[in-house]
């Protein structure tokens, strides 16, 4: 960049910085798996700006987008306009509801895996041995 040049000032970032500060906790406990593997090499990014809107979690690599949604959520028709604003820009939008993440972690993963291995090419069958495997 040369010295005369200013970078645009994105009036997002101070409201995502926010966000992330005041993560829920249900946020918290799913952010702590989306860092370790197999999640981490994906790039999630919390509060992550995307038009005019903040994702909780948001892979731009995958364009895959993680909601955690509390009881203030049902039936929200503007969580309905957002997906489809999201949709029709590439992303795939996966809902949770709070307890969820809380009651039942390990399905909340398993979807989030399928979801992030579903453009991957399917493995042989069967399946070829495992290095050093032996029998």
């Amino acid at each position: 960049m040369t010295r005369g040049t200013r970078r645009a000032v994105d009036h997002r970032v101070p409201r995502a910085r926010a966000l992330r500060r005041d993560a829920t906790e249900a946020e918290k406990k799913l952010w702590q798996h989306l860092r370790l593997p197999p999640f981490k090499e994906h790039h999630f990014r919390r509060q992550a700006t995307i038009g005019p809107y903040f994702a909780d979690f948001a892979s731009h690599q995958l364009k895959l987008v993680i909601e955690l949604d509390g009881g203030q959520h049902s039936d929200n028709t503007s969580d309905e306009t957002r997906t489809r604003y999201l949709e029709a820009n590439g992303y795939r939008v996966l809902r949770f509801w709070n307890n969820e993440v809380f009651e039942n972690m390990p399905s909340v993963l398993s979807a989030i895996g399928t979801a992030v291995n579903a453009d991957r090419p399917p493995t042989p069958d069967p399946s070829p041995p495992q290095a050093g495997g032996g029998e």
